[in-house]
């Protein structure tokens, strides 16, 4: 049965090496990846409804899996805000899918992005993690030529860690490019 290569190297590297730094007692206090959460907020939604179209085919592509609308949780006037308007633009990867995304991110579109020197360190504080990309078009699923509007997105992992330390380490021995500390 196929196994993705990010899936294999956490099961044969990266659960030895967090037992042996962490000291874990069994497996199953080692963290793992649980979900990647893509996220993309279209404001300008509100004045040009396209943009939403352009923007879930476009990050269908990226995740490789169907994205969902989000919408308005309440009124806001200053924004011309109705609530249940769609103003964004999610999808959630898992199991496979996850570590193939995960793969790309890193081989593929981080290298991309132009004067790159790695991604900040900073954790929410209960082991997850948020990227946050400019442009959209350092991922190659996106044809230049059909681009709407240039927009960011922010890319969530979810682990389970208990402590943003295990997270980090999870992460980077997943290969994130994260910056040193020395820079």
């Amino acid at each position: 049965m196929y196994a993705p290569a990010l899936k294999t190297k956490y099961d044969h590297e990266i659960i030895p090496a967090l037992t042996k730094e962490f000291g874990y007692k069994t497996v199953m206090q080692v963290p793992r990846l649980e979900k990647i959460v893509i996220n993309q907020g279209v404001g300008q939604a509100i004045a040009d409804k396209k943009l939403l179209e352009f923007g879930v085919k476009e990050m269908s592509d990226i995740a490789g899996q169907k994205a969902v609308l989000t919408y308005s949780s309440k009124d806001i006037s200053n924004f011309k805000l109705r609530q249940h308007m769609p103003i964004g633009i999610m999808v959630t990867l898992r199991k496979g899918r996850m570590y193939e995304f995960l793969e790309r991110l890193i081989s593929v579109a981080l290298p991309r992005i132009r004067d790159f020197k790695g991604i900040n360190a900073k954790l929410d504080g209960r082991g997850n993690y948020t990227l946050g990309i400019t442009e959209q078009i350092i991922f190659p699923e996106i044809d230049l030529d059909k681009i709407a509007k240039i927009m960011g997105l922010q890319i969530t992992f979810v682990t389970t860690a208990k402590t943003d330390e295990e997270a980090l380490s999870l992460l980077k021995n997943f290969g994130l490019p994260f910056k040193t500390s020395k820079n």
